[in-house]
């Protein structure tokens, strides 16, 4: 009997807080009806969708709690500050590279003439377009399995940025409310981005193009509007035809490794002055009075690229220097099969919450770190190198976990 009872006593404990997780997520499940009349409707309506279109698209839906990054309490995004650092090399492995290679040469041959087309309209090299094309959607074979409106409205009632899918919800709205796909068909990520652009809804209205014709901006099944798609978010947002996004470089030591990032354009003479090459040994492409930035990922630890302000275009596709680099390279290996030369190196024995400490360090002594997240991009690059330099040691601009001890 006593056995029975501490069992019994077991089962209720373990089923306590599913019980009360059950009840939460019902009393989520009423607010978030509420809300959707509220204030997605007044916002909805204000932009010109129908009661209809608004009843069709949320009338039945409730809440999607399969998805990842929830956060019902409204805390805010949750990390991991446990989390071993990542090092840049990771994400630039081969292997990530040479499968989207191997496909996408492939698939430039199968759609020639469609991304002859495109390149004459856009000026963006077809490369490129494939490029993002495959590290999106794997060319449109990975899974884009969600109702896109009910992902956007869990997103953005009980999400981590709710102040962002919001206006992403009115949006998705608008997009049926203009007939430009059925709510059947309009598939999403997990995080809300549609079709095999990966685009936002505000995205889609804005970039989106029917390159088939047929009257709709299919970013879903046609590779036409895909492609095109691609292609003319990059014009809009700057892409200059002609001018390549970067080289590999052979960058001397003389020059320090602060001088990084897109607020820090140097001349291709002055980067030839200073005896920066490509990493071959011959010169940079371009003309003497061309503005280029220096970018380096893992600073010292690893290769050094030149880059033209395109780098930066292929940065408001995905605002990470790795992911421009890694579409960039790809499109390169498109054409030709060269890999970087320079080696990455391992930096372990840290977590993401010793670089934010290091980040708040390097803050407290007056260094601008853009944000202390316990990323490593280019300001908090730059902020290493230009505190060693202070400090009389040799800049990396990248951490170790030496040198994290070294910041106090």
């Amino acid at each position: 009997m006593k056995l029975i009872s501490l069992l019994l006593a077991l089962v209720v404990a373990a089923l306590a807080p599913q019980s009360a997780s059950a009840q939460s997520k019902q009393a989520l499940e009423g607010q978030f009806r509420g809300w959707l009349e509220q204030t997605v409707w007044p916002a909805a309506s204000r932009q010109g969708v129908s009661r209809t279109t608004f009843d069709q698209a949320l009338g039945g839906i409730g809440l999607d709690w399969s998805l990842p990054g929830l956060d019902p309490s409204g805390t805010g995004p949750q990390v991991n500050w446990q989390s071993e650092f990542s090092a840049p090399g990771r994400y630039m492995a081969e292997a990530n590279v040479a499968p989207l290679v191997g496909i996408g040469r492939g698939l430039m041959g199968q759609w020639k003439s469609t991304l002859d087309a495109v390149e004459r309209r856009y000026g963006v090299p077809r490369e490129i377009v494939v490029a993002i094309w495959g590290r999106e959607s794997a060319f449109g074979r990975a899974s884009i399995p969600k109702n896109a409106v009910q992902t956007i409205a869990t997103r953005a009632f009980v999400g981590e940025r709710r102040d962002l899918f919001l206006p992403e919800l009115v949006a998705a709205l608008k997009i049926l409310q203009g007939d430009h796909i059925p709510l059947s068909q309009m598939k999403s990520s997990v995080a809300g981005a549609l079709g095999q652009p990966q685009f936002l809804p505000s995205k889609y209205l804005e970039y989106a193009v029917d390159f088939d014709g047929n009257g709709t901006r299919d970013i879903w099944n046609s590779v036409p509007d895909t492609l095109a798609s691609i292609a003319n978010y990059l014009r809009q947002h700057g892409w200059q035809p002609g001018q390549h996004w970067g080289y590999e470089a052979l960058v001397p030591d003389t020059v320090n490794c602060a001088v990084e990032g897109p607020e820090q354009p140097y001349s291709l003479s002055e980067w030839q002055k200073a005896g920066v090459t490509r990493v071959d040994g011959s010169p940079l492409p371009g003309s003497a009075r061309d503005a280029r930035h220096l970018m380096m990922p893992a600073g010292r630890l690893g290769p050094a690229f030149i880059v033209s302000k395109n780098f930066y275009v292929l940065k408001e596709y995905n605002e990470s220097d790795l992911y421009a680099l890694f579409v960039g390279h790809v499109a390169d290996r498109l054409g030709a099969d060269a890999r970087i030369s320079g080696k990455w190196a391992t930096t372990a024995g840290f977590r993401r919450g010793d670089v934010r400490a290091m980040q708040e360090r390097l803050v407290a002594k007056g260094y601008d770190v853009g944000g202390a997240d316990g990323l490593v991009g280019f300001k908090t690059r730059t902020a290493i190198g230009m505190w060693q330099r202070q400090a009389g040691m040799a800049p990396t601009c990248f951490p170790d976990a030496d040198l994290i001890g070294s910041i106090r």
